[in-house]
């Protein structure tokens, strides 16, 4: 017997139950996003490996460890499946010239590749919406960029997503507040777990980051970078935490948030939640102005962030306005069927109804019993369903019956079936015989078709 195969572990199907869910979050998504101006863009899932190396930083989790890349056999380029959408963004703009003539606003979603060990919220395969601002330089599109999330979280109906903050500052006042990090750390070295005794001087901010519990007193004790910050770093931090307190936008300045990326500098921020475990950061970002140049385009400012979406979703299903999200949608019409004749004009029937906008399901596959298909139709959802059997064929008419709320089985010529259908699905209290519903020793009067064929 054949081995039966399944999908990679941590790289998930998408049902179609819950692929409905996505479809409406889709929804809520774009109308967001067009009401900041933000337009979408469509990115390669593969890109150059050393444009991760040198965007993201060699010395960091994602690059040493996280990455999919390989070779290419035709070529021999190195390849990777890309593990965050920054990097591509702002390739494809220096690339197709988006970062000349003012300031864009793009956004995309789609999946991100990382390889770790599955949990839940935490995935090989995840997706995110990322958002983009290119040549911004002032604060305000810092603070606009975090209103945005509280706006979709009030779209969601999630109430228990905080906002914590903090700035990086340039890269001389990091690298001033990298010079005292190091040597405070080399007096705790001894007490450094292997990830922090290797980043101490390749990447010492880190260390800020760590989840060890044994060395949170010794991080939380660390020189706080904000102490490093010049006039112009601090006014500007100063500034976004005003826009925010203008807008009512609660935070926590946290002088550990430091990012796992190297790009950032300035304004940081990170949206969480205690309801996820270890997984709590649904949204993230913050100011990467060097990255434009640093990929090889002229020196522009920039600023964005990115959202995990099956994180997202686990809170909206669990918290927030979930009957909106898993209400499935039904048809309007399921059209049931028996006999040869009948299949070809209900496949006609089907056709038609849809022209005029509706919602179809037609029955297919294995004929059934009129009382099998009926099942079906009521189990469907659907407002109505339409009847055509040997009867209905040879007279070129259908039935038409209610499935919702009552209301009695009509037959109509299949010449005005659409009008017939709509003016039922609409609950008009109008005299049937106006839409050329007729009872059936009246049958047969379909001028359109020569001698009732199908």
């Amino acid at each position: 017997m054949t081995k039966t195969l399944h999908a990679v572990r941590g790289m998930n199907d998408i049902l179609p139950d819950e692929a409905e869910v996505w479809e409406n979050f889709d929804v809520i998504i774009r109308d967001w996003l067009k009401g900041y101006g933000y337009r979408p863009i469509r990115l390669p899932i593969v890109e150059p490996t050393p444009l991760f190396r040198r965007a993201i930083g060699e010395v960091t989790d994602i690059v040493e460890k996280e990455m999919y890349s390989f070779e290419d056999a035709l070529n021999g380029e190195k390849l990777t499946l890309r593990p965050e959408g920054t990097a591509g963004c702002v390739r494809a703009a220096i690339q197709h010239g988006l970062t000349v003539g003012g300031g864009r606003r793009l956004w995309y979603q789609g999946p991100m590749f990382r390889h770790e060990r599955p949990q839940k919220g935490r995935y090989r395969q995840f997706h995110q919406v990322g958002v983009e601002a290119l040549g911004f330089a002032g604060p305000d599109i810092d603070a606009e960029l975090i209103v945005m999330g509280a706006r979709l979280w009030g779209q969601l109906g999630l109430a228990d997503v905080r906002l914590e903050l903090n700035s990086l500052g340039s890269a001389e006042e990091r690298a001033s507040h990298r010079a005292a990090l190091i040597a405070y750390l080399e007096k705790h070295e001894d007490a450094l777990d292997e990830d922090g005794r290797r980043r101490l001087h390749s990447n010492p901010l880190r260390i800020l980051d760590t989840k060890n519990p044994a060395l949170q007193e010794i991080a939380e004790a660390a020189p706080k970078l904000l102490d490093h910050l010049g006039d112009a770093s601090r006014a500007h931090f100063e500034t976004v935490q005003a826009m925010l307190d203008d807008a009512g936008i609660a935070y926590r300045v946290n002088h550990r948030l430091v990012r796992g990326l190297d790009y950032y500098n300035r304004t940081v921020f990170e949206w969480v939640t205690d309801r996820l475990g270890a997984q709590g950061t649904v949204c993230a970002g913050g100011r990467y102005d060097t990255l434009v140049e640093q990929l090889g385009g002229k020196p522009l400012p920039a600023a964005g962030f990115a959202m995990g979406v099956e994180r997202l979703l686990a809170l909206w299903l669990e918290g927030g306005e979930a009957e909106y999200a898993i209400a499935r949608p039904a048809p309007d019409v399921y059209v049931v069927h028996q006999g040869e004749r009948a299949q070809r004009l209900a496949f006609r029937a089907a056709e038609t109804l849809r022209d005029v906008g509706l919602n179809i399901l037609l029955h297919c596959g294995e004929e059934g019993s009129f009382k099998s298909q009926m099942r079906k139709a009521d189990a469907s959802g659907a407002q109505l369903a339409l009847v055509i059997g040997d009867d209905e064929a040879a007279a070129m008419e259908v039935s038409i019956k209610p499935l919702r709320g009552g209301g009695a089985q009509q037959r109509a010529p299949f010449a005005v079936l659409a009008e017939a259908v709509l003016d039922t699905l609409h609950g008009s209290s109008d005299d049937h015989d106006s839409h050329g519903m007729i009872e059936p020793e009246n049958a047969g009067q379909d001028a359109g078709v020569k001698d009732g064929s199908v």
